[in-house]
């Protein structure tokens, strides 16, 4: 009876073991790269008050954009960002830009007002979409076409309006799912 109880703690012992480096390697195992299915995340939409998740924006074509209203390289490219939103949302670009601000949305509401903000700007002051995106700090943006595959990983501020990634959203909106 005692030898069947060290075999089960053994074994215990090598699950848990196993689950913990399985955790701890699971960004190398699994990156979220170009090429990679981006990971679903949930935040909070200011302007509906309704919980967003990647999979509500299937099908179209997608800028995820990780920022904070603290960031000077985020402030810098925000109006990049409106000027694409305003030349391509309407052939199904969605341009979704989450906020990290760990304090209530109303710094984040008033910097939307500030910089004449019209895409959707959600809000996930837990930073889970920091983990679950394995970013390096913000802002941090992914291209993603219609079926939620990335095509483009951005880490720092980005003419999001230039000739290059009009041309690469182009390509995208004119891909169906």
């Amino acid at each position: 009876m005692r030898k069947q109880w060290i075999i089960v703690g053994l074994v215990a012992g090598v699950l848990t073991a196993g689950a913990w480096l399985g955790l701890k390697l699971a960004p190398d195992i699994f990156p979220v790269e170009a090429g990679s299915r981006a990971p679903d995340f949930r935040a909070l939409d200011l302007a509906t008050g309704d919980t967003v998740r990647l999979a509500d924006l299937r099908g179209n074509v997608v800028l995820l954009n990780i920022w904070a209203t603290w960031c000077a390289p985020c402030r810098e490219e925000m109006p990049s960002m409106q000027r694409l939103h305003e030349e391509l949302g309407g052939q199904g670009l969605r341009i979704v830009a989450v906020s990290i601000d760990e304090g209530d949305s109303s710094a984040v509401t008033a910097f939307q007002r500030q910089y004449g903000l019209t895409f959707q700007i959600l809000h996930d002051r837990s930073r889970q979409i920091e983990r679950t995106y394995q970013t390096t700090g913000v802002p941090e943006s992914f291209v993603l076409d219609r079926n939620g595959t990335i095509h483009k990983r951005v880490i720092g501020a980005a003419p999001w309006d230039s000739p290059v990634n009009k041309d690469l959203i182009r390509r995208l909106l004119a891909q169906r799912s």
